[in-house]
């Protein structure tokens, strides 16, 4: 029997604390959009009286201090001046005004930088549009509306536009909150539907805890021994997303060929994402399921990034992204993820007696053997064990307390 079977043991003895009764969490349930020609004319003039907005008054706050509230009561006032504000969702406009009042919020936080006026092209095209629901004389009336069965989504001056997503869902398990309509680089449209569910997360007994460390050869490395392999997607597309690159280069800049080849460029990079996202969606979500409790250390991303020779495959193993998953999944599943301090030895003590080993600071040392037991130790299996023990010290503490 391993110390990690007599933990399992040890844990079915301690009755979990957590709460069995529903609870309120966010889901966004994103669609493929088909709409037509004048739909997709209503859209582009979304897009860009949105960004005027959001410019005009990002100058006006460089000379006065306005809160979105503020924002909006002024907004009717750019009409007689703007008349073709008055042709799109209005709603859209107030909701650019708010990320305009949230930006600067967490930039006074120190959160991110400067909010800077957005440009016609290069800044992600997409505006929101809230929920909004009236009753008139026993009627009820949406602005937004889902019918899966129809696979048509009704939206605020756009009306019914086809959708496609989700075959094996009847209809939306919540109350909707607000839609984002977007436009990638391939001239796709997308529309996010934001809902809110009352989720019943399952009362957990801990019968299976894993620890995992994080990497960029092994992306995943579990406390049982097993390895899942980057399967680096990045190389796969490198050589073609290269090759566009060079011809897009040689394009005459404007003409028609130039935009031909930028489009084919753009759905290389598409599917080097969509590519991505797939991997770690599947092995998050194994991970979740497989397990009760799952301990992995907090990374610093951005300080890793720093590092030129590994910045690439670093963001291609998208190893943040794999922690906001395990987090969120692990949420939705009543299960438990915990993380540990990012400057915790974990590859240089031994598992057996917590020997700390300097030597194995050196990344070049893939094995060692432990000077004070004798025992051996693969350096990144090593590491998950240790990230284990600690994360499962951190759960009886939470307990205790």
């Amino acid at each position: 029997m391993t110390i990690i079977h007599l933990f399992d043991i040890f844990l079915l003895t301690v009755n979990e604390k957590r709460r069995c009764d529903s609870i309120h969490m966010y889901k966004s349930y994103q669609f493929r959009m088909y709409p037509n020609k004048q739909q997709i004319i209503m859209i582009q003039k979304t897009f860009g009286c949105t960004r005027f907005v959001y410019n005009h008054y990002l100058e006006k706050r460089k000379e006065e201090h306005l809160t979105g509230f503020d924002m909006i009561k002024e907004l009717p006032n750019l009409y007689p001046e703007y008349p073709f504000l008055k042709e799109v969702d209005s709603c859209s406009l107030r909701c650019s005004l708010f990320d305009l009042d949230d930006a600067f919020n967490r930039y006074f936080r120190h959160q991110n930088n400067n909010p800077k006026f957005k440009g016609k092209y290069g800044s992600k095209r997409s505006y929101r549009t809230n929920y909004i629901t009236s009753t008139y004389k026993g009627t009820k009336y949406e602005n937004i509306k889902v019918d899966l069965k129809r696979r048509v989504i009704t939206l605020p001056k756009l009306k019914e536009v086809k959708i496609r997503g989700y075959r094996n869902l009847e209809d939306l398990p919540g109350r909707i909150i607000h839609a984002t309509i977007s436009e990638c680089s391939t001239g796709k449209y997308y529309v996010s539907v934001l809902v809110e569910v009352s989720h019943i997360a399952p009362k957990m007994i801990p019968r299976r805890v894993v620890g995992i460390d994080l990497g960029i050869k092994d992306v995943i490395i579990t406390s049982d021994g097993e390895k899942i392999k980057n399967e680096k997607v990045i190389e796969k597309y490198e050589k073609r997303i290269k090759r566009k690159q060079r011809e897009l280069a040689r394009r005459v800049k404007g003409s028609s060929n130039y935009y031909k080849t930028k489009k084919k460029l753009s759905v290389l990079f598409q599917r080097l994402r969509n590519a991505r996202k797939y991997f770690i969606h599947q092995i998050t979500k194994k991970l979740v399921l497989e397990n009760d409790i799952i301990v992995s250390e907090t990374l610093k991303v951005k300080e890793m990034l720093e590092e030129k020779k590994i910045s690439k495959f670093l963001s291609d193993a998208s190893l943040s992204k794999i922690c906001n998953l395990l987090k969120s999944k692990a949420e939705y599943y009543g299960k438990r993820y915990i993380q540990i301090d990012t400057y915790y030895p974990s590859s240089q003590e031994c598992s057996r007696c917590g020997y700390q080993n300097e030597k194995v600071k050196d990344l070049t040392v893939r094995d060692w053997i432990c000077p004070k037991c004798g025992s051996y130790h693969d350096r990144d299996i090593n590491a998950s064990i240790n990230i284990l023990f600690e994360g499962i010290k951190k759960y009886m503490q939470e307990f205790i307390s």
